[in-house]
């Protein structure tokens, strides 16, 4: 029976005893081993009730079980629904609740914050420790270790993603079968991964750029990674010398390039670094370059769409540019008026067209209609431009978006949540260049007549409804927020007068 990401990821893998995943300091899976695992969670999935298009949501600290937990979602047909570690119980339950996720994986210390919600939207809870254990494991342990994959389509669902919203609910970006293995072979290809690469895997898993692209490929490779729970400086140094290649956010090369013992000779077997999900400052690319005579491929994806152009592995790598498009995706670029293209060369709204471009936003026909065209294209809202020959350079984003260490951040979410709290009478989020995370937050408050803000007070309110890195870093207390005549705010000028802020 046909299961198209089964099919191309996994099956070859049966009974492999080559190294999937390198753990320093504890073990190393085999394929065979993680895809036996891997079994044994989907015939528990099949035994607690689980069908076809049903949503799994996981909120898990990155492991090799965690991984096989995608897995076994793709050999029994649920839709596999991850979730970043630091978004709050609150944000959660807006998860679950619109997803309508029949199980949950989560911490155990989660359980007492997301059981009554579990109860309540009639979802079952269960716990998966970073070290692997926990109840979930525990109901599969005796379980089968072979699993007959379900029969799947290209255009079924395989993933549900969810994006920050400009409304400030999040959008589920539904991704198909085809969507993910369109991209992972075009990559696979485009960037000549073998089953001969190493790759440093440092990123979580509950975002697209550490699961669908660096996992998918090397999976679809043969290659290996080498599995670190997080980017902790120390250990990327000490993988560098065994390993080929390194997937990562521009912050990873900021902080290499900060450390002495990061040199030349420390990455002779490294054929190649790529860098994405934030833009890499054209200085960063020169000096890491300069450091070690590696250009680092930059590239330009998003959660609805995966990767969309790269830099060429042969040929001119351009500091500031993501490349060309990728083999079988189409770029345009628009005027955000007309929607007609502009010539060659000026500023525009990004358009995207090809089998990687989700299916649409769960539960949101509106949405979906907004931002995918009748033609196919779909309108990312990131503004750039189209050089004659094909590279796209992103110059700037619409709807305000902030990209922090990786992460998408929209305002109106953050916004919303310090309208609410006592004494605020209004606010504006920005971002602002910060010399470790691309951007980051700052919020302008306006008080309300007669109150006085306590910002610590604040803080720590705003820690219990929002991720971490969501949270501002830095808070300014105006009288009133600059408008312009039609009486919206000019967060433009408060972009420019709030610039340097994280350089003192």
């Amino acid at each position: 029976m046909p299961n198209p990401l089964f099919d191309a990821l996994f099956a070859r893998h049966l009974g492999a005893d080559t190294p999937f995943l390198v753990c320093p300091g504890e073990r190393t899976w085999s394929h065979d081993e993680f895809l036996r695992l891997a079994a044994r969670f989907a015939n528990l999935l099949t035994e607690l009730g689980l069908q076809r298009g049903d949503r799994l949501a996981v909120q898990v600290d990155k492991s090799p079980e965690a991984l096989a937990v995608y897995a076994a979602c793709v050999m029994s047909g649920v839709v596999f629904l991850p979730l970043n570690t630091g978004y709050t119980p609150h944000e959660v339950e807006y998860f679950i609740s619109n997803s309508g996720a029949r199980l949950v994986l989560g911490r155990p210390q989660a359980r007492a914050a997301l059981q009554p919600t579990c109860t309540a939207l009639d979802a079952r809870f269960e716990t998966l420790e970073a070290d692997g254990t926990g109840s979930f494991p525990d109901l599969a342990a005796e379980l089968p270790e072979s699993f007959v994959p379900v029969d799947r389509g290209e255009d079924d669902l395989a993933a549900l993603l969810y994006t920050s919203g400009t409304t400030g609910l999040s959008k589920g970006a539904m991704l198909s079968h085809r969507n993910l293995l369109s991209n992972a072979r075009v990559l696979t290809e485009t960037w000549r991964f073998t089953d001969r690469d190493v790759l440093i895997h440092a990123l979580p898993i509950f975002h697209s750029h550490g699961l669908f692209v660096a996992c998918n490929v090397m999976l679809l490779a043969g290659g290996s990674m080498v599995f670190l729970p997080r980017f902790e400086l120390n250990s990327v140094m000490e993988a560098l010398p065994h390993a080929t290649a390194m997937m990562g956010v521009p912050t990873f090369y900021t902080r290499l390039l900060d450390e002495p013992g990061f040199t030349r000779e420390l990455v002779t077997g490294m054929r190649l670094f790529i860098s994405g999900s934030a833009p890499l400052l054209a200085e960063t690319h020169r000096a890491f370059e300069a450091r070690t005579g590696s250009r680092i491929l930059e590239r330009y994806g998003m959660t609805e769409t995966n990767m969309n152009t790269s830099n060429p592995y042969d040929g001119d790598r351009r500091a500031g540019t993501v490349g060309p498009a990728l083999p079988g995706v189409e770029i345009r670029v628009t005027d955000p008026d007309s929607g007609h293209e502009v010539p060659v060369g000026e500023v525009g709204m990004i358009e995207v067209r090809g089998p990687n471009v989700f299916r649409g936003y769960w539960r949101m026909p509106e949405k979906t209609a907004e931002e995918l065209r009748p033609d196919g294209f779909f309108i990312t809202g990131d503004l750039g431009t189209l050089a004659e020959d094909g590279y796209v350079t992103i110059v700037g984003r619409g709807k305000d978006l902030i990209i922090s260490g990786g992460f998408n951040i929209y305002p109106k979410e953050v916004e919303e949540v310090l309208d609410a709290e006592s004494g605020v009478l209004e606010s504006a989020v920005i971002g602002a260049p910060h010399p470790d995370f691309g951007e980051s937050v700052v919020a302008v408050l306006v008080p309300e007549p007669g109150a006085m803000l306590d910002i610590a007070t604040i803080e720590a309110e705003i820690g219990t409804r929002l991720a971490r890195f969501k949270q501002p870093r830095h808070y300014v207390i105006l009288e009133e927020l600059p408008r312009n005549s039609m009486g919206k705010v000019q967060k433009k000028l408060l972009r420019e007068q709030y610039r340097g802020i994280f350089e003192t």
